[in-house]
């Protein structure tokens, strides 16, 4: 018997081997696409950065991003009445290299200043080709009534070593708001929450708490054992913006895509932008801000 069940084995081994077979996949090259992200916001004029796609495989490194920049687009902005093109702008990092984008002058920024409940349409010419996408800033949907802090929690006990947010929200009975959010600790930027957009298919015509998670530089390592905290002391302004449906698709679609580019057992993600033949997204901000002092 055992006899038997070696000749088995042995069989089982060089059928499973007789059937391997080296299985070479041929990736094409997707070649290089404009990529959009465009932006305006109430009261101020509108921005937007233009830059070329890397194929996946790319070996990324300073010097190679330094030539992903667009320059000598024509971008120009339609709304409030009035057509404008911007002009391209510099300015120097921190590491020493320079970041571009395109915004209006002194001499038309009145113009084109983002305005509650206004379309505005975005025009590219670069390279031969015409790229065209509209937004709207959102007029009414949520309203930020409240902004306080909270201490966290250890071991079941307030822990004063840091905070998290607490908002009070209205949402109007008015099914179809969007919205997103940014946080700004002391004299950093604006960082947008891990999962920074949310609509109002569960809250739609109530008045809810909503807990505000720390934005976050997605560029560096999240430490997920303090994530969303901020200490003790720290001045922390909100910004809460109502936003498009196709504001919210782009950035929801991105930040899915973005927590599970790691995970090879993930649903590939379709991020939604809304350029046609470009990547990338113009979006109109309607935003409101607040802004609290933790205690030390």
């Amino acid at each position: 018997m055992f006899k038997h069940l070696i000749f088995i084995g042995v069989v089982l081994v060089l059928g499973c081997s007789s059937c391997e077979k080296n299985i070479h996949i041929q990736l094409h090259d997707a070649g290089e696409e404009l990529v959009v992200d465009g932006s305006i916001e109430n009261k101020k004029p509108p921005t937007v950065v233009l830059t070329r796609s890397l194929n996946f495989f790319s070996a990324i490194d300073t010097n190679l991003l330094k030539t992903l920049f667009v320059h000598g687009a024509v971008v120009s902005v339609t709304g409030n009445g009035h057509t404008v093109t911007l002009s391209e702008h510099e300015v120097d990092t921190l590491n020493g290299n320079k970041y571009y984008y395109y915004t209006t002058d002194s001499s038309d920024a009145d113009l084109m200043k983002g305005k509650e409940g206004q379309t505005y349409t975005l025009n590219i010419e670069t390279e031969g080709k015409n790229y065209e996408a509209e937004t709207t800033i959102p007029k009414g949907g949520f309203r930020l009534d409240s902004l306080w802090w909270v201490w966290g929690m250890k071991n079941n006990k307030p822990d004063t070593t840091r905070a998290y947010l607490m908002a009070r929200i209205t949402d109007p009975p008015i099914l179809g708001n969007y919205a997103r959010y940014f946080t700004k600790r002391n004299d950093e930027p604006f960082y947008p929450g891990l999962n920074s957009v949310a609509d109002d298919e569960v809250t739609n015509g109530t008045i809810f708490d909503f807990q505000i998670d720390r934005g976050v530089n997605k560029s560096d390592k999240i430490d997920f054992n303090n994530y969303g905290y901020f200490m003790p002391g720290d001045t922390v302004t909100l910004k809460f913006c109502n936003i498009d449906k196709a504001t919210f698709d782009f950035w929801h679609t991105w930040e899915y895509a973005w927590s599970n580019e790691a995970n090879p057992f993930s649903t590939p993600t379709v991020v939604l932008g809304n350029i046609k033949d470009a990547l990338g997204y113009w979006g109109g901000y309607a935003a409101q801000y607040k802004t609290v002092i933790i205690s030390k």
